[in-house]
């Protein structure tokens, strides 16, 4: 089922209209107070069955309600029980107000493929909440973000057998931009050899993500880190060398062209070199 909001047209007139009854009947209203007016589209296998509900709320409490399964005006406070009387009596309000229905369809429509089948896939992370030696109890988290619909299914497995005990869930929460996040939990005590699994399944996967997390020795991290601070420092040195060989081979040129320019002012030929003295003996 889908439900959406209505903003504006036939639905907030309707309602804006009994809304201002309300004014009218207030006494000592105090300064600051609030108003409100709901108007909900319930739609069921897309336009098959349309629900629609309007809602009039005064400071949080709602007191006047029309459901179009109802068809009329419903008080849903004693006071207005005679007013809400008075508006079933006149076939143009209620008609009117029955014929929101129409609009849900109609935005149905215009919402279809920007909302209601909009699909985003999940990005998956899996870590510990802090590195601890094996053998001792650890929290491992499975992020699961920006992701949309809501509607998702987190699962987490301990060397294929799916763990039902120790998880915990932070709930489905909204990021302000259409797309939603989770974060589920695995308390866990990793030994040597563990595989902890974090399963998403979700209406835009094709299939289910799984993604791993294996539970190492500290001698076992340690190498792995050593091996990739060795590959780092490797990479610097190679790039180093290729700096140092690319500077050479530069001076090496703008050498070579500064002696082909000397050529051109001194004349290394031995008889232009004795022209001063062939001068001074003359």
């Amino acid at each position: 089922m889908v439900c959406m909001e209505l903003l504006g047209g036939p639905s907030m007139t309707v309602l804006l209209m009994m809304l201002n009854t309300l004014t009218a009947w207030g006494r000592d209203i105090p300064e600051n107070y609030l108003h409100q007016v709901r108007s909900e589209c319930h739609m069921t296998n897309g336009t098959q069955r349309v629900h629609f509900v309007g809602r009039l709320i005064y400071d949080r409490e709602e007191f006047v309600r029309f459901d179009s399964d109802v068809g009329l005006f419903e008080a849903r406070m004693e006071l207005w029980k005679s007013q809400v009387q008075k508006w079933n009596s006149q076939k143009e309000i209620v008609e009117r107000a029955q014929s929101i229905v129409n609009v849900c369809r109609h935005n149905y429509k215009l919402y279809n493929k920007t909302i209601v089948h909009r699909k985003v896939q999940p990005r998956v992370k899996v870590f510990p909440v802090k590195t601890q030696p094996l053998g001792h109890h650890n929290l491992l988290l499975c992020s699961v973000t920006s992701f949309y619909p809501g509607e998702i299914k987190v699962s987490w497995f301990k060397n294929a057998k799916e763990e039902k005990s120790g998880v915990l869930s932070t709930g489905l929460i909204r990021n302000g931009d259409w797309t939603f996040q989770t974060l589920v939990m695995l308390e866990m005590t990793p030994q040597r050899g563990d595989v902890f699994t974090c399963c998403v399944d979700h209406v835009s996967l094709q299939s289910p993500v799984f993604v791993d997390w294996r539970a190492q020795s500290e001698s076992a991290q340690t190498k792995m880190l050593t091996g990739v601070g060795g590959l780092v420092f490797g990479l610097i040195l190679l790039g180093a060398g290729l700096v140092i060989r690319h500077r050479s081979s530069k001076d090496s040129y703008s050498g070579t062209k500064e002696d082909s320019c000397l050529k051109g002012v001194i004349n290394t030929d031995p008889q232009q070199q004795d022209f001063p003295r062939a001068v001074s003996q003359s």
